[in-house]
């Protein structure tokens, strides 16, 4: 399994990369953020491992540029930035997960399971329809009414989320678990702003509305009012 680790800092390159081809990781390193992207674009990788301060491109614009391309690859974020501004930033750009430094390999090597897991799709579970709303789950495509809906990676996996348990009600807490993998900041709206943009896309266009919010509780995907 390739990936692709974008880290400037040769001790921490180093660390990184020794603890995952122990682990039977094949890994590419690039210690200059146009060289991360450049790889990015032009290789496969199943994941992407990237410092947010790197030399020429940062790893925020990084980000940005693969989102905006298209490209649903899975990120882990390194940083030395612990400020809740700076992780809802990485989060919103389409992170997948966050791990400030200083941090231990373990660690790392557990979240990084933990997001290929995430994006392990079974045979049985490669479609899912409700109403007029259909979503490809091997192609990370989705539409509604016949029209192709323009979502991130991020808006993608919250609503597959959303239809794979419609009808049951998820909390704030759950959602960030699931989607973003992180301990939920109750300081934050990283969750309201993603179900208001994915509402923007997917329900305002039509009448029959799919996401519902349950009061003081949480989010719930169904094709009958609540």
């Amino acid at each position: 399994m390739r990936v692709l680790l974008v880290e400037d800092e040769p001790k921490t390159a180093a660390f990184v990369r020794r603890g995952l081809e122990e682990n039977g990781f094949s890994v590419v390193v690039a210690a200059r953020g146009d060289e991360g992207l450049s790889l990015a674009r032009t290789e496969l990788f199943a994941v992407i491992i990237l410092d947010i301060s790197l030399p020429v491109l940062d790893g925020f614009s990084i980000l940005a540029a693969l989102r905006q391309s298209g490209s649903a690859v899975p990120v882990l974020c390194l940083t030395a930035r612990d400020a809740v501004v700076e992780r809802v930033k990485g989060l919103e750009l389409g992170a997948d997960d966050y791990l400030v430094k200083p941090f231990s390999f373990s660690e790392l090597l557990a979240r990084l399971r933990t997001i290929l897991r995430r994006g392990t799709i079974t045979s049985i579970e490669r479609n899912i329809k409700v109403a007029d709303l259909e979503i490809d789950l091997s192609r990370m495509r989705a539409s509604r009414g016949g029209q192709r809906l323009d979502l991130t990676a991020k808006e993608f996996n919250l609503l597959a989320l959303l239809a794979r348990r419609q009808g049951e009600v998820l909390s704030r807490t759950v959602i960030a678990e699931e989607v973003w993998d992180v301990n939920f900041d109750s300081e934050t709206n990283v969750v309201e702003v993603a179900i208001r943009r994915l509402r923007k896309k997917m329900d305002d266009p039509f009448a029959q509305k799919l996401v519902h919010t349950v009061r003081g509780v949480g989010y719930v995907f169904d094709s009958r009012p609540t």
